[in-house]
């Protein structure tokens, strides 16, 4: 997640008031913890956990995050046909309960945002935003479309590690089982609380998001619940410090580091989330010419050393190949 904001002299390091601390703040918020703000919400980086170990614990064992991605939903008739309007990738043939990786480009082919679609019911989507002003973009090219575009105001656990499964497996007495597979989502129940789950994350372990549906949520009794279940299962609670680390070994790219609306789809490695049969959508006339001729292209690499951001990249033999986003 981008564009974290540090401080070494500050339990809380920014004025908060403009960004939304949500519900699960005061749970684990200590002096020395340092934040962020992404999607307008105040988000912890680092709890104060030794790194190294709570990496090695995600990937063994399990880690919840507070994370602050964004749902914004799409609702009525149209939406469907809408979202294959704005989006390149098509968004009509998703089934219901069901996740979608997709990003929207402007009229050049950049990427304008990328995230996932959930599908909660026929004509009813959430797409869960990075940081980025998506809700605007979608209120610009409504006209003519009978669609809603609402922010639901739910918050975002993750769940992520090999141990996720036994912990939802608990936390749902059986709901969620092996047959919910990668992508999948739904309505569940925890400690009560309603909520919607999908299998999916950012750290390519086996994990899982939670979203809540405010103003309905008892989030002490949720949190109370996790770490009741949880704990005794091996699970620890941290900034994304440690999620960020993995995000990165796993080549899942982030908005805004790892490109912005000066990159298509085809240099950031995404070519296969456009849909250039589909009928015209944003970006489409670009994305057909952008797709026949070679660019940049977007390529992972193993460093001995730190490399700091917009190094320039060169061969043994002293070529300039790119640099670093």
């Amino acid at each position: 997640m981008s564009h974290p904001i540090y401080s070494e002299i500050s339990s809380l390091p920014i004025g908060t008031k403009r960004f939304d601390k949500g519900p699960y703040f005061n749970f684990y918020h200590k002096e020395n913890n340092k934040y962020g703000v992404y999607a307008e919400r105040f988000y912890p980086i680092s709890l104060n956990n030794n790194l190294e170990d709570m990496y090695w614990h995600l990937r063994t064992i399990a880690v919840l995050y507070d994370v602050p991605e964004k749902p914004i939903q799409i609702e009525g008739p149209d939406a469907a046909k809408f979202l294959d309007k704005v989006f390149s990738r098509t968004i009509s043939s998703m089934k219901v309960n069901r996740g979608r990786y997709a990003i929207a480009c402007n009229d050049d082919g950049g990427i304008f945002i990328d995230g996932v679609f959930f599908r909660l019911a026929e004509n009813k989507f959430w797409y869960v935003q990075p940081d980025g002003a998506l809700e605007t973009w979608l209120m610009a090219h409504k006209k003519g479309f009978d669609v809603k575009v609402t922010d639901p105001n739910s918050r975002v656990i993750q769940i992520q590690g090999p141990s996720s499964y036994n912990i939802l497996n608990a936390l749902t007495d059986g709901a969620v089982d092996e047959s919910f597979a990668y992508y999948h989502s739904g309505y569940f129940k925890i400690a009560d609380q309603n909520v919607y789950i999908s299998r999916t994350g950012w750290t390519a372990e086996v994990g899982y998001e939670i979203y809540t549906f405010d103003p309905d949520t008892d989030y002490r009794k949720l949190w109370n619940t996790l770490l009741e279940i949880g704990e005794p299962l091996g699970l620890k609670v941290d900034g994304i410090q440690s999620m960020a680390i993995r995000r990165i070994e796993a080549g899942i790219l982030d908005n805004k580091t790892d490109f912005d609306m000066s990159v298509n789809p085809y240099e950031a490695g995404l070519g296969a989330l456009v849909d250039l049969d589909k009928p015209d959508f944003i970006g489409k006339s670009a994305l057909v010419s952008l797709s026949k001729r070679p660019g940049k292209k977007l390529f992972g690499i193993i460093a001995d050393k730190f490399l700091i951001n917009k190094a320039k990249v060169f061969t043994s033999s002293g070529n300039n190949v790119g640099y670093l986003p």
